[in-house]
């Protein structure tokens, strides 16, 4: 997955975290010239440029990255522009260089919805493959999870546990298949592996979200409902 090309460097802190919490790869830059050799061999996926004062010196550098940018024999796209509200009416003569903007500050939810809605009219495929449940959010990429923004340090097999009931919502798995299914048909360890999986995964979700793995009784566990309640 090609990276987004962020500027300036160091990004703000709270854009490089909606973008690690989102699953986004990306790299900071601090030129024109830096952007050509940080470049990855397949290309940036799109950029996030930065013209607010508070984060650069000139906004006019900001704009110039934009320009070269677009200016490449394949215009890169798409493009975000962060501007403060007093620059607005810069953007009315620059429509050419960008193809949204959004205005510091900012809330991280409408940052990642218009990346979003930014990859989706492009056609790029940037966002990386998940499985969403209402609060719970797993990257297969990365093999990152988090429950209501806050990540999880899970384990390996935590993780493996966890994204195999995740992937089949409301269906009840007995200890023994869950075993064979994650852990694989050549392990001989007991049950009560699962058991203590589960308590972790309990504990690491928190006492909110515990309930999202029940136990059956008699029978196993069961991840969710077939569907999210709406």
């Amino acid at each position: 997955m090609e990276p987004l090309l962020v500027y300036p460097d160091p990004p703000a802190s709270d854009l490089a975290l909606v973008l690690d919490r989102a699953g986004y790869p990306w790299k900071s830059v601090s030129s024109v010239e830096g952007a050509s050799r940080a470049e990855p061999e397949d290309g940036w996926a799109g950029a996030i440029i930065s013209a607010d004062s508070s984060r650069i010196e000139s906004a006019a550098d900001a704009f110039s990255l934009c320009r070269a940018l677009r200016k490449r024999e394949v215009p890169l796209q798409p493009v975000l522009v962060v501007v403060e509200s007093a620059r607005l009416p810069e953007l009315e003569l620059r429509e050419d260089l960008f193809d949204d903007f959004i205005v510091a500050p900012w809330r991280g939810e409408e940052l990642e919805a218009r990346l979003k809605h930014l990859f989706w009219r492009t056609g790029r495929g940037l966002r990386p493959e998940l499985v969403e449940y209402g609060p719970l959010v797993l990257n297969l990429e990365t093999y990152q999870a988090q429950v209501t923004g806050r990540a999880l340090d899970l384990t390996y097999m935590e993780y493996e546990l966890l994204r195999f009931l995740a992937t089949h919502p409301g269906r009840v798995f007995t200890r023994e298949t869950l075993l064979s299914r994650v852990w694989g048909y050549e392990y001989y360890g007991g049950a009560r592996t699962v058991d203590v999986h589960i308590r972790r995964l309990r504990a690491k979700l928190g006492q909110e979200h515990a309930n999202l793995i029940s136990t059956v009784r008699s029978v196993g566990y069961r991840f969710g409902q077939a569907r999210w309640p709406t």
